[in-house]
Order: structure tokens, then sequence, then C-alpha cells
């Protein structure tokens, strides 16, 4: 519960500081997140989510580049604050669960994981790269990069908070 209301306390100031400075909120999740991986300090457990948060959106500029889409500052804002929400509350309904037992543990993650396979944005064919956290067994955060975060974020809290009761 700390984690959620710390989460929402920087989300509650970078907007704030963003709108002071003018800077796009999916700058400040970015730069937020590279700071992190960039700082001796952090720990293991941070490096891996923030890793996560970039690669995903370097992967959605890149495939917006790519095929030559015309986003605006909405859409990537929107994105960036929903992958972020979505990795924020997955941990945190992760240890809710954890606390119930582990089927529900499972549950929890499988609920998340399918939400950000099954919300894709691109339909990228290319599903060796799309899905390499996914297969990860080991990380924090086995989510598809190719996702519809906005989309992801609205399935899997109304799944998570059903299963959850």
């Amino acid at each position: 519960m700390k984690k959620l209301i710390l989460t929402l306390a920087v989300l509650i100031a970078s907007a704030a500081s963003i709108q002071a400075q003018d800077k796009s909120l999916f700058d400040t999740v970015y730069e937020r997140a590279r700071s992190v991986v960039n700082n001796p300090a952090s720990s293991d457990e941070e490096i891996q989510i923030s890793q996560f948060k970039i690669t995903a959106l370097n992967y959605m500029t890149t495939m917006v580049k790519k095929r030559g889409l015309k986003k605006d500052s909405y859409f990537y804002e929107s994105q960036a604050v929903n992958l972020s929400s979505f990795v924020t509350d997955f941990q945190v309904n992760l240890e809710k669960a954890r606390a119930i037992s582990p089927a529900k543990r499972t549950e929890i993650l499988k609920i998340y994981t399918d939400a950000s396979k099954f919300n894709p944005m691109f339909k990228d064919p290319d599903k060796e790269k799309v899905n390499a956290y996914v297969n990860d067994k080991t990380t924090l955060t086995p989510f598809c990069i190719d996702t519809d975060w906005e989309k992801a974020y609205d399935q899997a809290t109304t799944m998570a908070k059903a299963a959850l009761r």
C-alpha cells in the first residue's frame, strides 16, 4: 500500500512539475526510468523494472516511426502513464495475491501477462522479440512489449480487482 501511495504521489508531483517545465509525461516516465537504471544505489529489482519501461517505450517510438504513423502527444503520454501504472498495479496486486495463496499469485501473474499479450498495439509478427520478457522466467516484468498499455491496464485492473475479492 505504501508503494502505491508513493507512486501516486510521485506521479502527481511529476504532473505538477511537467506543467511548470513544459515537459511531456512520456519524457518524465522515460527519464525517471533511465535515472533509476543509471543510479548505482538502485536495487536490482528497481533496475529490472525500469529497464523494461525503457525497452517498452523505445519499442513503441521505434514502431511508430518505422510504420510512418502519425501520433499526437496525447498518444505518447497516455501510453507512458498507463505503462507505468500497469507495472505499479501489477506489483501491488502480486503482493496482495502472495498474501492470499500461491494459486492466487499465479492467477494475478497470468492476468497481467495475458493483458499485455492480448492487447497488441502494432500486431508485430516478430513474436520472439515482443515476447522476450514474457518468455524470460526470471524477469519481474513478464510482459509483451507490443502492447496498447491503456487497454491492457484497463483489462488487467478490472480482472485483478475481481480476482482479489
